[in-house]
């Protein structure tokens, strides 16, 4: 079958995250995060859930890596807990949590399975919180630097591959920023708009000397990026003036982290609208935020839509309308040419040699049938269309190099609890038991093929 395949070296992969899924929060000398104390605060959680057991992975991870095997993929994407690394944020190393992490690695490799590790999926150490405000200060940044080049002189020799930071609005803007009622992330703070954005450059900040604390202090040549929820900008209509306005719209509309990562500097209108509260920041610190990345990781799920203005701007962004489709979360507007217009804009406004999609998946309200099955068509059919215009990007030649599903299996999903399941393994939470869904089996049959099924 050679109709919608895809490249021979196309790299087809899984998705986790270390508080999502390991469990295990007061095992083998791993320190408290901020997530294992805000998901203890009443009511900040459905059904007040929390990741103290999630799916367990850390003592199962040898079945979930035969689970991946028999996926197929060749790639699993996972984070480190940075406390689990070291428990207090900065000093004393847990060597048991460095073997941890290595000997994941190791079963990885062993059964042909490539690691790619997350640094920072947002369990912030709660030492860092409590002695340094988190993102609120500097120090965070030096440490997390810190972190970076622990990891890199301690598992470099297995894992070559490394993502710093995953999604910055998530723990910057949702952790320290949010109104009170609204869906606030670990630890639940909420800053004025200067104090926002002093978070955010302390982010970006921290990334960039990751970059450099992973390369200088590697036993083996490494290749580093990061994953980005970008906005990404999906032009109404296929037409030229719409395509240079969804464009535009890309670059500004990530003007505060992924624009400044990749061009060194905060665009002028994020400056002028941000006026007093703008980020207070050196050259040198410049420089280090957009040190050179291998390549640009983007956790993809909903379109935002654009049209041509005469506005200032260039370009109107257009609403969602109350019928749009979508998935069972909220946010999540089916719209399959994110997989297209992403990885083209990161190209053309950058050129990026390689494009990696870090996340892509949907959550749906999976149930067992008696004969312990779950018949997800819904995610089938959400994959499958993604799968089309990612093959589209493919082979109009972008740079589109992976792909990683989230996620490998149902977890601890943040303010949801376990009230929502991303995974194409069923979790039983009671058992812990894995059980393939349908999608599962779909899956990997497109990796089989390496084609869309």
């Amino acid at each position: 079958m050679s109709y919608y395949r895809f490249p021979k070296n196309f790299l087809w992969g899984v998705a986790t995250a270390s508080y999502q899924v390991e469990g295990a929060v007061k095992d083998d000398g791993r320190g408290m995060s901020v997530w294992d104390v805000f998901s203890h605060k009443p009511g900040k959680i459905a059904e007040d859930h929390n990741g103290d057991v999630a799916c367990d992975q850390y003592h199962r991870f040898r079945e979930d890596v035969r689970l991946m095997k028999d996926l197929g993929v060749k790639a699993y994407r996972f984070s480190i807990s940075w406390p689990r690394v070291i428990p207090e944020g900065t000093g004393r190393i847990n060597e048991k949590g460095i073997k941890y992490y290595a000997e994941l690695a190791e079963e990885l490799l062993k059964n042909g399975i490539q690691p790619w590790a997350t640094l920072f999926h947002w369990d912030l150490p709660q030492k860092i919180e409590d002695r340094f405000g988190g993102w609120r200060s500097r120090d965070t940044s030096l440490a997390f630097a810190d972190y970076a080049s622990v990891v890199s002189k301690r598992l470099s020799d297995t894992i070559t591959n490394y993502f710093t930071i995953n999604e910055f609005f998530c723990f910057t803007d949702k952790s320290y920023a949010t109104p009170p009622g609204g869906e606030a992330f670990a630890p639940g703070v909420c800053l004025d708009n200067a104090g926002r954005n002093r978070v955010r450059h302390n982010a970006l900040l921290a990334h960039g000397m990751a970059v450099q604390a992973l390369r200088a202090n590697a036993k083996k040549k490494v290749k580093v990026g990061l994953a980005e929820n970008a906005v990404i900008c999906v032009p109404v209509i296929e037409r030229e003036n719409d395509v240079n306005a969804a464009k535009k719209a890309f670059r500004l509309l990530n003007g505060h982290f992924l624009t400044v990562i990749m061009e060194g500097a905060y665009p002028e209108s994020y400056l002028k609208t941000e006026g007093k509260n703008a980020p207070s920041f050196s050259e040198e610190d410049m420089k280090i935020i957009s040190a050179p990345l291998d390549f640009v990781g983007l956790n993809a799920y909903s379109p935002v839509y654009v049209r041509a203005s005469d506005c200032e701007g260039g370009y109107e962004l257009i609403p969602m309308p109350e019928s749009y489709p979508r998935m069972v979360m909220p946010w999540l507007y089916i719209g399959p040419q994110i997989l297209y217009w992403g990885p083209r804009f990161v190209s053309e406004l950058w050129k990026v040699k390689a494009v990696y999609i870090t996340e892509n998946g949907c959550a749906a309200l999976d149930k067992l049938t008696d004969k312990e099955e779950v018949l997800d068509v819904d995610r089938v059919m959400f994959l499958r269309q993604h799968f089309m215009v990612m093959h589209r990007t493919v082979t109009e030649g972008w740079p589109l190099k992976g792909y990683f599903l989230w996620s490998l299996m149902d977890n601890f999903e943040w303010c949801y609890g376990y009230t929502r399941r991303f995974g194409v393994h069923y979790v039983n939470y009671q058992t812990l038991k894995r059980i393939p869904k349908l999608s599962a089996n779909y899956y990997k049959e497109v990796i089989q093929r390496n084609a869309v099924v």
